[in-house]
């Protein structure tokens, strides 16, 4: 979901320093490049081992520490990140920064970045009340910066009040919608299909095509960056399906494929059909490898995922693919008009840097209403995006 986006962590010398572990750990895992730097107070709550394996990358603390390739350390992380996160925000770097002083490697770099930055205080009542912090927090805010106001409870020296840093779980939230404002898609939930099925001719061959789920996947990777929960129904993929996927169901055949669409649907706003299903499956599967020396296959048709799909949907909108190497738009009409579908993606398979197992496409997108888009030679990651935009307009 993040992989396009670096994220500079900046940890103060706070108590709270254990929960910019999970931070760190979430975005990690939500795909971003995370890097950490610290001051010398920090390291003396958490090891900067700890963030260095979290984050998988060196963690910054000294300005004056030996470097293996020559840089400036703080003008390199200032310029790369496209967020800097400070958690814990204590009260003395807050003074620091909207004074303008920049004494070690964590200020210094974060007077040199121009990235979005956002601050999560965390200390004691009365220091957080205090006229000095609340001007700077004021002086901050007037500078761009974007605050977590702490919560209240239970503090670390005993007292019950405000100061308390807000959970990993509020800042990742919040992290994704100022590294990724356009967040249409939230409170909806959208079904994907991606892949090929494969249909077993014996022990040890199958049918199946050149699909490799790169389409589908991009699509519900826009999906959650624009704040949607994705169902994805995976056949067989040779890309990678991203571990924040909220629900991936793994299939083998069409009527696997066939029974999972149908058993989620229900649960959907939207359904996108990029796979590419199997049309046809063997009669007779047989137990051993065939080793005659003529076969005959005898094929029977396999279930139409979309058509029956676009019969059950009611107000939910369909979306389905076409792949093809002549007569593509009449064809993508028809397909639209049989599945009863809003809109379909029609490819021509023929056409360099189109089609199956590359990370490129180029396609034209016709919807129920008769509107037309071209799309040309774009990575599917773009294509994505410009699917959900006519998507979520019908």
């Amino acid at each position: 979901m993040l992989e396009s986006k670096n994220v500079l962590v900046a940890v103060t010398g706070g108590i709270a320093c254990y929960k910019a572990c999970g931070l760190v750990s979430a975005l990690k895992k939500a795909g971003a490049c995370v890097n950490v730097v610290m001051t010398a107070h920090a390291a003396e709550f958490v090891a900067p081992l700890t963030f260095e394996t979290l984050s998988a990358n060196p963690v910054a603390c000294d300005m004056f520490a030996p470097k293996e390739h020559w840089e400036v350390e703080h003008v390199s992380l200032a310029k790369k990140a496209d967020l800097v996160i400070i958690a814990p925000a204590t009260a003395n770097v807050l003074d620091k920064l909207a004074a303008g002083i920049a004494d070690d490697m964590l200020t210094t770099t974060l007077l040199a970045t121009k990235a979005k930055v956002l601050a999560c205080p965390a200390m004691n009542t009365a220091m957080y009340e205090n006229e000095a912090v609340q001007s700077a927090i004021k002086t901050l805010k007037a500078r761009g910066y974007e605050f977590l106001e702490p919560e209240s409870g239970l503090l670390a020296c005993g007292d019950v009040g405000k100061g308390r840093m807000c959970e990993p779980e509020e800042i990742y939230a919040k992290a994704l919608d100022m590294l990724m404002p356009k967040r249409d898609y939230a409170g909806k939930t959208v079904l994907v299909t991606a892949g090929a099925t494969r249909e077993d001719i014996d022990g040890v061959r199958f049918i199946s095509n050149y699909s490799s789920g790169k389409m589908g996947i991009e699509i519900a990777k826009a999906v959650k960056n624009r704040g949607g929960r994705v169902i994805l129904v995976a056949g067989f993929v040779t890309a990678k399906i991203p571990a924040y996927i909220d629900e991936t169901v793994s299939v083998k055949s069409t009527c696997d494929m066939y029974d999972a669409v149908m058993s989620k649907v229900g649960e959907c706003d939207f359904v996108i059909k990029a796979a590419a299903p199997a049309d046809y499956r063997v009669e007779k599967v047989a137990d051993d490898k065939i080793k005659d020396s003529e076969v005959t296959l005898e094929l029977t048709k396999n279930p139409d995922i979309a058509k029956a799909v676009g019969k059950v949907k009611g107000d939910k909108k369909l979306v389905v693919f076409c792949a093809e190497k002549r007569e593509l738009i009449e064809r993508a009409e028809g397909k639209l008009k049989s599945k009863n579908a809003d809109m379909v993606v029609a490819n021509d398979v023929t056409k360099e840097g189109a089609g199956f197992d590359v990370d490129t496409n180029i396609a034209t997108l016709i919807t129920k209403d008769g509107k037309v888009r071209d799309c040309e030679l774009m990575t599917k990651a773009a294509l994505a995006d410009v699917i959900l935009d006519e998507l979520i307009a019908l």
